[in-house]
């Protein structure tokens, strides 16, 4: 037939390059990693435009002659592996010899390398995996690689990275994996001519603090487990510690850093019981083992490691972390020589008054109110409903539900609530602090409070961002969350951001202080509303106006809703009840989740 035919050299190299090369983050793990394995020392990375311009890693490693210069931009062309048998002896970080050439085939490359015993080194040129120039030149030794115009031969790849900001986190990221996998080593990078990390040789928890801030070091538990199949070393965070975001987990096998939910599912059992709902602790874990025990030929960025014995390493963590957890006094710890019921303070003759004074306070004085003024008082969690809420939650019950979900098509003549429940009575009961049930003449409604609360609140942000931003009230006393010089550092970058949702501040000395928070949120909501936000920010954000009014609206609902888990009383869920069906979508919320159930008569009767 004649059908089947080799591919091009260089349609081979760009396949292959898909692989290897999926954004300019890509190409900084392999030059970072190629300096490494060259015995570098000093290593320096400047970037322009987040990649799309410039990469650029220059190092005194040992550097190549003329005929290895040429030989590394060759498809499977390497140093490491002689044998088959060398696959399972690796010590190295790159092995597979794809890397440069991977590049080559979608960027212009230059390359100057010289080995310490020469004198002159050699400049090589490759545009889109084509040789331009090869030539001896005058340079230092070890080896520079300038990756320029990355994916300029491939449009649809090029089209598809994200903007210079996020490519750049991305870039940062590969660049804290490799620095902290080797804190021996000095790094540096310089992105768009400002140095953003100079990273001198230390121990490794100076090295984590010199990525991540000083205040890095008090969140931190020493690790230490050694056995004769692993070696286990680190540092674990405290478990108040532990945030919504993630970014501060590493795991290194061997110094390689690698992704694993299944070692991260270890560590999250240590912590079991310790930690707030969806709080991820900070770590940073390194594995010793033989070459032998692991196979991390399994993917093409060698960012996932198969262990021979998976389940020995997942007890080994887990209970390493968790003694660390329990020598520091993080967990909770029983006396057993004592029962507390027959623990009794021994008498104390009376002398003088034993009773407490009691102090009244008004929560709703305001030194600064004028007579004219009316103090602030936090808005309650629920307001009282109109009496036209009332009525669209009756009408709204008046249509048939199908399938435990509401539908509005056909309305049906009998009423559903009685004209005492449509005048504001609705009866209704709390289950597990978390659903809000009550019951009509077909049926019975189950109301999951959290996201109800989260759809009502959502509209009122929404109005309010869309109008202009959300109101503030000035603090008498900062408010001081705990954030790293990173959080820092985005905040002050979105400082507009925040202050559209009632957010401002200042940076003083390394510490920032909130003088003023949105109306009507507490502090301890405040700091959750912050905490998420810092998390989605190293995300993409939306760009289209209205829909970002719609993330942060949701982002402050989330933050200002009541809990499940929260006891309500009668008004308070009667009034959430009302509120929620005076919405002109109550069924879900804006993230799309169901507000509530509905079980008709007929489906409760065909249960029994």
């Amino acid at each position: 037939m004649g059908i089947i035919r080799l591919l091009p050299e260089h349609i081979a190299n760009q396949i292959a390059a898909g692989e290897v090369v999926q954004r300019p983050a890509s190409v900084v793990k392999e030059l970072l990693e190629n300096a490494v394995d060259a015995g570098a020392k000093h290593i320096k990375l400047i970037v322009k435009d987040g990649g799309k311009s410039l990469i650029q890693v220059i190092d005194d490693g040992i550097g190549m002659d003329e005929t290895d210069a040429r030989m590394s931009f060759e498809r499977h062309a390497t140093s490491k592996i002689k044998s088959s048998e060398d696959l399972f002896r690796i010590k190295t970080k790159g092995f597979r010899g794809e890397a440069l050439a991977s590049i080559a085939a979608v960027a212009h490359v230059e390359m100057k390398t010289r080995p310490h015993d020469r004198e002159l080194g050699t400049l090589i040129k490759i545009e889109g995996g084509e040789f331009k120039l090869q030539e001896a030149i005058q340079t230092a030794p070890g080896t520079s690689v300038a990756v320029k115009n990355l994916f300029f031969n491939v449009p649809a790849r090029r089209k598809f990275l994200k903007s210079p900001q996020v490519e750049m986190r991305h870039i940062i990221d590969e660049f804290q994996r490799v620095a902290l996998a080797y804190p021996e080593l000095e790094f540096t990078l310089i992105h768009n001519g400002n140095e953003l990390y100079r990273l001198f040789p230390s121990n490794l928890l100076r090295r984590i603090t010199s990525v991540f801030g000083n205040k890095m070091e008090e969140r931190l538990l020493p690790l230490n487990e050694e056995t004769e199949y692993i070696k286990i070393y680190g540092y674990t965070g405290k478990p108040e510690f532990a945030k919504l975001k993630r970014g501060e987990q590493f795991f290194f096998v061997n110094k390689r850093f690698i992704k694993s939910p299944y070692l991260h599912s270890a560590v999250m059992k240590a912590y079991e019981g310790l930690l707030r709902e969806k709080r991820i602790p900070p770590y940073f874990i390194y594995f010793e083992i033989e070459p032998e025990h692991i196979d991390i030929n399994i993917h093409p960025t060698k960012t996932e490691i198969k262990f021979d014995d998976e389940y020995t390493v997942y007890n080994i963590l887990r209970a390493s972390t968790r003694r660390a957890l329990g020598q520091f006094n993080q967990m909770p710890s029983l006396d057993f020589d004592t029962m507390p019921e027959l623990n009794f303070d021994k008498p104390v003759k009376s002398s003088g008054i034993r009773r407490e004074p009691k102090i009244n306070v008004d929560p709703a004085f305001n030194p600064f109110k004028t007579g004219t003024d009316k103090p602030f008082v936090s808005k309650p969690a629920f307001e009282k409903p109109s009496r036209k809420a009332i009525e669209n939650f009756s009408e709204f019950m008046q249509a048939p539900k199908n399938d435990f979900f509401p539908a509005k098509e056909e309305k049906i003549s009998a009423e559903i609530f009685s004209k005492e429940e449509i005048k504001g009575d609705i009866e209704s009961m709390q289950w597990l602090d978390k659903y809000i049930l009550t019951h009509t003449r077909t049926g019975i409604i189950m109301i999951n409070q959290h996201r109800a609360h989260v759809s009502i609140l959502f509209e009122e942000y929404y109005k309010n961002l869309s109008a202009g931003k959300i109101p503030s009230q000035q603090l008498m006393f900062p408010l001081i969350p705990d954030l790293l010089d990173s959080e820092i550092e985005l905040i002050e970058k979105n400082k507009t951001l925040f202050e559209r949702t009632g957010l401002s501040g200042e940076n003083e000395g390394g510490t920032f202080r909130f003088t003023a928070i949105p109306a009507g949120l507490k502090e301890s909501q405040v700091l959750d509303f912050v905490e998420n936000l810092i998390a989605s920010l190293s995300e993409d954000l939306p760009i289209d106006r209205d829909d970002m009014n719609r993330f942060l609206a949701l982002k402050l609902a989330m933050a200002s809703a009541v809990r499940n888990g929260q006891k309500l009383n009668s008004d308070e869920r009667q009034n959430l009840i009302a509120q929620l069906f005076s919405l002109p979508e109550p069924e879900l919320t804006p993230s799309g989740k169901r507000n509530f159930i509905i079980l008709s008569e007929n489906q409760i009767e065909k249960l029994f």
